[in-house]
């Protein structure tokens, strides 16, 4: 069956959309290479990876190996998330210890403590807008914005009743301060690449 085969069927059964159904229909396409997928308020979005985007992802990463084991970090990992239709794929995620997967062998968004997104120009208000508010619906306690265009960082913690309360932002080069966050660690931002 097709993609739109399948879209006719679920719309003469008056099934509800699901993200299940979403990704399957992903599963199906040709996505390109170096392209990630998301789904962000039941909308499919594309974006390909660039160098800049991976050496922040890994920078990030490596840090973070100082606090967490490799089987607690996941990048580009679906992850779904409070709200309509929003699975996403967050460019790096540290769980909790004692994290497990959920009964479709997904991480659980309760046993994320730390979301790191680097933006890309074309989604970049998700990043700011939709995925920030899912994240701290889900209580994630520490989100991160990397921003190589304008070479900031924007940290939101404190997460309650779907908003975060803290927000602190710098350039790169100042080091982002965790030690009073579940992550417990100091990121150096200054080998962040900018765009």
């Amino acid at each position: 069956m097709t993609v739109l085969e399948d879209r006719i069927a679920m719309a003469g059964t008056g099934d509800e959309l699901t993200l299940d159904t979403m990704f399957e229909w992903l599963e199906k396409l040709p996505i390109p290479e170096g392209y990630k997928t998301e789904i962000v308020g039941g909308h499919i979005f594309m974006t390909p990876q660039r160098r800049t985007h991976w050496d922040i992802i890994l920078d990030i990463v490596e840090q973070l190996r100082a606090r967490y084991p490799r089987n607690r970090l996941t990048s580009d990992v679906r992850i779904d998330c409070p709200g309509h239709l929003n699975g996403f794929a967050p460019d790096v995620a540290a769980l909790a210890e004692g994290a497990r997967e959920d009964a479709h062998g997904r991480w659980r968004h309760e046993d994320v403590e730390f979301v790191a997104e680097v933006i890309s120009r074309n989604t970049a208000g998700n990043d700011y807008g939709p995925k920030k508010d899912a994240y701290a619906a889900a209580g994630v306690p520490v989100y991160l914005i990397v921003d190589p265009y304008t070479g900031e960082w924007h940290l939101h913690t404190l997460p309650k009743d779907g908003t975060y309360h803290g927000a602190v932002t710098f350039g790169f080069g100042e080091e982002v301060d965790l030690t009073g966050t579940a992550v417990g660690l100091v990121l150096r931002t200054g080998d962040f690449p900018r765009d």
